[in-house]
């Protein structure tokens, strides 16, 4: 897969089960923390669009964990980002620094809701398709 974003990070001790390896609900904390650094870029405000009535939600959430991330191993989430329809479909990939292993494949249906209807925002079309 082509990736159009990549933000990285470092697997602190809190993240890590009894087992050693990162509880599998911090990989999606990684993945959204990837997300809305790519949507900061973008030049769009989360605080702003929602003054605005716009609310970006995530309507589905689909991940495959390949293998485990450990304490202090560095790791980067890749990511891309697609129109299906009125979804925004993010695909985000973990992986290990030092190795350059899979991780984890997420993929991520994000909607639109605008005034309390689900809807499609113009300026969110403009930011995250128009290059």
């Amino acid at each position: 897969m082509e990736y159009i974003f990549e933000y990285e990070f470092e697997v602190r001790d809190y993240e890590c089960d009894v087992q050693g390896i990162v509880n599998n609900a911090n990989y999606q904390h990684y993945m959204e923390h990837t997300r809305h650094r790519y949507i900061q870029t973008l030049n769009l405000d989360f605080m702003e669009l929602t003054n605005e009535g716009i609310i970006l939600v995530v309507a589905k959430a689909e991940l495959q964990y390949k293998r485990s991330l450990k304490s202090n191993d560095k790791f980067v989430c890749r990511l891309n980002v697609q129109k299906e329809g009125i979804r925004y479909v993010f695909y985000e990939d973990i992986y290990n620094l030092a190795d350059n292993q899979l991780c984890t494949k997420g993929r991520f249906e994000v909607v639109s809701v605008i005034n309390g209807r689900l809807g499609i925002s113009e300026k969110i079309e403009k930011a995250l398709f128009s290059k």
